[in-house]
């Protein structure tokens, strides 16, 4: 069944409670949109919804993250990266605090929201960052695996989340790790590297190709930064061409 990447966001950080983790969520006036609102009416005060303000959102989130606790940042990715890039860079990245910045409605998925609500650039402003690992997941299932991952994981962490719905492309419980490459298909001919909601397009161009008798190897390049450089490369190695998929400039 098709869900959407921030239906896993809410649920999660629910179950990362239940389960003893000292989670905390801040918000910017979206909390139904990205479905922080379900982790608010679990555990309402687990949740500051800041309104609309950005900047305050990661001041907020710093805050918290500096008494000790694991914090989760909400918006949509063009605001939650670009509208507060400085205070990610300077107060989160600078101190390495444990601050997850946790995104949805990124990339051109976001479809009737416009040109205006449409991050084509957010994966770009956190890589470039010292310090920010970058998690693109490709399904509701490896959506729930990075946002884990980042509870997980101490310091700076991005987990880029959609609005659409997506295919299923991994089964419930799948685990991954920071610098996380795979293999979903196996080819000779040429490797497409994808990531987030274009995997599920490259294992569809994978079948269209096989048609034509070209053998396509389909990576899921799940870690932006790092990268799998030995899962990568190993690839490149044995088809000897590649092309890369992904929803961003």
């Amino acid at each position: 069944m098709a869900k959407a990447t921030r239906a896993a966001f809410g649920e999660t950080l629910i179950k990362l409670v239940d389960e003893g983790m000292d989670i905390m969520a801040v918000d910017a006036d979206l909390c139904g949109s990205t479905t922080t609102a379900k982790f608010g009416a679990a555990y309402p005060d687990r949740l500051f919804d800041v309104g609309i303000a950005e900047q305050n959102m990661i001041g907020v989130a710093s805050g918290l993250a500096l008494t000790g606790r694991t914090v989760f940042t909400g918006s949509f990715a063009v605001f939650g990266t670009g509208r507060c890039w400085e205070q990610i860079r300077n107060t989160v990245c600078d101190s390495g605090l444990n601050v997850k910045i946790c995104p949805t409605h990124a990339g051109i998925t976001v479809g009737a929201d416009g040109a205006t609500h449409q991050a084509l650039e957010d994966i770009a402003l956190m890589r470039v960052l010292p310090g920010m690992r970058v998690l693109v997941p490709a399904d509701y299932a490896s959506a729930v695996a990075a946002i884990r991952l980042a509870a997980a994981t101490p310091g700076p962490l991005y987990v880029r989340l959609g609005r659409e719905p997506l295919p299923e492309v991994y089964d419930e419980g799948f685990t991954c790790d920071v610098a996380f490459a795979n293999v979903l298909r196996e080819g000779s001919d040429i490797s497409i590297m994808a990531c987030g909601v274009e995997v599920a397009q490259a294992l569809a161009a994978a079948d269209a190709l096989a048609a034509e008798g070209i053998s396509v190897e389909v990576v899921d390049v799940m870690s932006v930064k790092p990268l799998d450089e030995e899962t990568i490369l190993a690839s490149v190695g044995k088809t000897g061409c590649v092309a890369v998929a992904e929803e961003h400039s």
